[in-house]
C-alpha cells in the first residue's frame, strides 16, 4: 500500500525528523553519485528529496509518482518535473534512464516483480539503479510515525536476491539513518554524529534504510533460471550428427 503524497510531503518538508532523514539519505546518495552531468535521472515513488542536487547539471530529471500515492508539483519555483504514472507502466522510453532512484516505491508496491521489470526496461544499458528500502533490522521500520514504518522492510540478502531475479546485478550497498527515529532534542542535535559513527561501525545492520546500487543485467534469462543455464553450448554439439549411409 502506497503512502499518500501529502503525508510524505509533510514528513520530509515540515518536520524536523523528516528533514534530518532527508539530509542523511541524500548525503549517502551524493557520495555514490556526486554528479549526473548530461545524464537522465529518473526517480520513482517519493524520490524528490533526493533529486534536487541533480537539477542543475543533469540533461533531464523526471520524478515518477504512482497513482496510488498521488502527485505534487515539484520543484517549487521551477518548471515542474513530477509526473503521475501507473506503477507498472512508466512514460519513459526503453533504455532512457541513466540513473534511477527508488524511494518509498518498492517496499509499498503490491506487484514488486512487475515494478522491477518496468524499471529494468527504462534503465539504459550500463545505467545504474539505487534502491532505498527500510531495513528489517533497523529501528525505523518499527515506528509507523515515519514513512519507513510502512510496507515490507528488507534484509540485505532479501533485497539483493529479488533484484537478481529481475535482471539487476547488485554492485555495492550502504546504509543510512543511524540516529533513532525520535524528535527529542538530544537525538536531533546529535543526529549527524550518529550518522558518522554508524557508517564507520556497520555497513547494513544498524541503519534505518538499506541502499543497494545495481546495474542492468543485459544477459536476459527467465527469472529463477540457474546460473549454469547461461553457459553456452557449442554449436557443433547442439546440431544433430549425420548418420552413416548404408554401404
Amino acid at each position: 500500500m502506497h503512502l499518500d503524497v501529502l503525508d510524505l510531503r509533510n514528513f520530509y518538508y515540515r518536520t524536523g525528523l523528516g528533514r534530518a532523514a532527508q539530509r542523511a539519505v541524500r548525503d549517502q546518495v551524493q557520495a555514490i553519485w556526486p554528479t549526473a552531468k548530461g545524464q537522465t535521472v529518473v526517480g520513482f515513488g517519493f524520490s524528490v528529496p533526493l533529486l534536487r542536487p541533480y537539477l542543475k547539471d543533469a540533461r533531464r530529471v523526471v520524478a515518477l509518482m504512482p497513482g496510488q500515492q498521488g502527485v505534487m508539483p515539484w520543484p517549487a519555483g521551477m518548471p515542474n518535473v513530477s509526473v503521475l504514472c501507473e506503477e507498472n507502466l512508466w512514460p519513459i522510453q526503453t533504455g532512457q534512464a541513466d540513473k534511477l532512484i527508488f524511494l518509498h516505491g518498492l517496499e509499498t508496491s503490491e506487484t514488486p516483480g512487475r515494478l522491477l521489470d518496468e524499471a529494468w526496461r527504462a534503465l539504459a544499458p550500463g545505467g545504474q539503479a539505487l534502491f532505498i528500502v527500510p531495513n528489517r533490522a533497523g529501528l525505523w521500520s518499527r515506528r509507523d510515525r515515519t514513512p519507513f514504518g510502512f510496507g515490507r522492510p528488507y534484509s540485505l540478502s532479501q533485497l539483493e536476491t529479488q533484484l537478481q531475479r529481475h535482471r539487476f546485478r547488485p554492485e555495492r550497498h550502504v546504509a543510512a539513518l543511524f540516529q533513532p527515529p525520535s524528535s527529542r532534542r538530544f537525538w536531533m542535535r546529535t543526529g549527524a554524529l550518529w550518522e558518522q559513527i554508524g557508517r564507520r561501525v556497520s555497513s547494513h545492520y544498524a541503519g534505518g534504510v538499506l541502499m543497494v546500487l545495481a546495474t542492468k543485467d543485459v544477459y536476459i534469462r527467465p527469472p529463477g533460471t540457474p546460473e549454469r543455464a547461461r553457459e553456452r553450448t557449442p554449436i557443433h554439439d547442439a546440431l544433430p550428427q549425420p548418420e552413416a549411409s548404408p554401404v
